[in-house]
């Protein structure tokens, strides 16, 4: 990091234990005062809440849909909790008909999204333009941007930051030079969701940041390729332990995978790291894989105090990315590639 590694690190470690407790059992060591034993993960800005804190997220104006296009049942609920009955799915579409086009032609736009988010990827914009554009890139297809309301969440894709691992909430905050930056895409078509994300870089990024990113995508594409009827999904933790286990990295244990299809977060869970939970893929399985991997080896998350972006213990760098995969009869289909 920069010089101003340690002040960035205890000035965390104040804020969370100083200003809002509760949130010590997530960040539950103090960092050391010693210069000598920060580890240098690379040259980059450390995100922190804003000052004054404001807890949630009900001071952000959600950007507006148009009446008609189809939204998702939990966006038509006031808090947006999706309802009991209907919350899970499966986690299986029946192959070879109508759902599965649905989910492909989801997936697909999604792509397609993912790349124009890319294209706005610049030094000096802000995160909050970015989700402006991805919202009228998505609205203007019919489109609804999936993220926006989804338990309250007030944008309609994921922008997270250097230190940020997942749902990082776009902001006023402009792009800096040697930035890594992940943007989380989902959209709701004909009932169906299409879920991708890729980690980009903005300008000129340090060795140590595309080499976070390069590790980052061989993780998933080695997740993906074991996939196929009969393999326990326990298989990806252990393909990406495998992968990761002699390099100074790890992945976090805190955020997974999930089946995707008329339902946003549905079985089966997708755990990337080393785990012993049962089940087994089976033909009609679709699922997101989009491990989150991290500089160092403490894979430990905490969460600020709009209740959304999750910041690494230490503040390292962590970087995500994601695909849909579908089981067939005969292997598997990465939807989103």
């Amino acid at each position: 990091m920069r010089s101003l590694t340690r002040r960035w690190l205890d000035l965390a470690y104040w804020n969370v234990t100083n200003k809002y407790p509760r949130y010590l059992a997530r960040f539950p060591r103090k960092f050391s005062t010693n210069q000598d034993d920060v580890e240098d993960f690379g040259n980059y800005s450390v995100i922190l809440p804003e000052e004054p804190f404001i807890f949630g997220v009900s001071h952000i104006q959600p950007r507006r849909v148009p009446g008609h296009i189809l939204k998702p049942p939990y966006a038509l609920t006031p808090d947006g909790i999706p309802d009991p009955k209907t919350k899970f799915g499966s986690g299986k579409i029946k192959l070879g008909g109508e759902e599965e086009s649905r989910l492909r032609a989801a997936a697909q736009l999604a792509k397609k999204v993912k790349k124009f988010a890319g294209s706005q990827v610049k030094v000096g914009v802000t995160t909050d333009t970015i989700d402006s554009a991805v919202h009228d890139f998505i609205v203007s297809h019919s489109v609804y941007p999936s993220p926006l309301h989804y338990q309250g969440y007030p944008r309609s894709c994921c922008t997270s930051i250097n230190n940020i691992i997942v749902h990082g909430i776009p902001d006023d905050r402009p792009l800096e030079n040697g930035d890594i930056i992940n943007i989380d895409i989902t959209l709701f078509l004909n009932g169906y969701h299409g879920d991708t994300s890729e980690t980009f870089l903005v300008g000129d990024v340090d060795e140590p940041g595309k080499e976070l990113i390069e590790v980052t995508n061989t993780s998933l594409e080695r997740a993906i390729a074991i996939c196929e009827p009969g393999r326990p999904f326990k298989a990806i933790g252990d393909t990406i332990h495998e992968y990761i286990r002699d390099k100074n990295y790890s992945v976090s244990s805190q955020f997974t995978g999930h089946g995707i299809g008329s339902v946003f977060h549905s079985p089966p869970w997708i755990i990337h790291s080393r785990n012993d939970e049962p089940g087994v893929m089976e033909p009609g399985h679709c699922f997101t894989i989009e491990p989150a991997i991290i500089q160092g080896r403490n894979p430990r998350g905490w969460i600020f105090p709009d209740g959304w972006a999750a910041s690494t213990e230490n503040c390292a760098r962590s970087a995500q990315a994601e695909h849909m995969v579908l089981i067939t009869e005969n292997g598997a289909d990465v939807l989103t590639r």
